[in-house]
């Protein structure tokens, strides 16, 4: 099966399936999509994109954000939420070299499993229930908020903190891409050191914590976030592969 969903104006498109979660099951393939804006999706690109026959879509972004660059064209008639997830706004300014890019990161992300919690809940349960799928979650670069969204998830349903750093760091591989991008559509513009870096000790050092903090991911799930035990165990039923039998 192919992770890169090769688009023109999109970077960063990719499916989260194939990882291993145990007892010899696996992500099932086409269910799960997770991207950078879709507000680019055009001509070949939308064309594309129907191929995939996309249920849902879970836009991360804030509404301004939605409103300067576009969403998902409501042609495509998929049910759409807009559901941000950060509520403190990142001081790059504030960024120090010696902290470093992951650490930062990983500060950001914590934030937002502390201030994100209601729409967190709310596409979690989305993406829980066999009707929405397939789905496509995404925000700005399918990076950040992409990326906690999806940890989660593949947390949930019992993959690996190694399968899930290194899916992460896959964005890594537009990052060229997105500078190009963006130098272009705003020429002369600075840019911070950690712009389009998605280094894999960010999202290693967010899974520590988070933790350490809760005890494991399943229980801040459940009992921070709110999605209730029955809806990991429907998650599971539905986003994996079933088992291979013993013998």
């Amino acid at each position: 099966m192919i992770r890169h969903i090769e688009f023109a104006n999109l970077c960063n498109f990719r499916d989260v399936g194939g990882y291993a979660a145990g007892d010899g099951r696996t992500v099932r393939w086409q269910r799960l999509y997770r991207a950078d804006s879709l507000g680019w999706l055009a001509g070949d690109d939308l064309t594309a994109f129907r191929a995939l026959r996309v249920r849902s879509v879970i836009d991360l972004r804030h509404p301004h954000e939605v409103e300067s660059a576009g969403r998902v064209p409501e042609s495509e008639g998929q049910h759409y939420q807009n559901l941000p997830i950060e509520r403190r706004r990142w001081d790059v300014d504030a960024y120090a070299e010696e902290v470093g890019i992951a650490r930062y990161l990983a500060d950001r992300y914590l934030e937002v499993s502390e201030d994100g919690l209601e729409n967190l809940r709310t596409a979690l349960e989305t993406i829980t229930r066999d009707a929405s799928a397939p789905v496509v979650v995404h925000c700005a670069a399918g990076k950040d908020r992409t990326g906690i969204l999806t940890a989660l998830v593949l947390s949930l349903v019992g993959v690996g903190e190694d399968d899930i750093v290194a899916d992460y760091a896959l964005t890594g591989l537009a990052t060229e891409r997105f500078i190009a991008d963006w130098t272009r559509r705003h020429p002369g513009m600075p840019l911070w050191p950690g712009f389009g870096l998605a280094p894999a000790e960010a999202m290693r050092i967010f899974l520590t914590e988070l933790t350490a903090r809760h005890g494991s991911v399943e229980t801040y799930v459940t009992q921070v976030i709110g999605l209730p035990p029955a809806a990991v165990a429907e998650l599971r039923r539905h986003l994996l592969t079933d088992p291979i039998p013993a013998g």
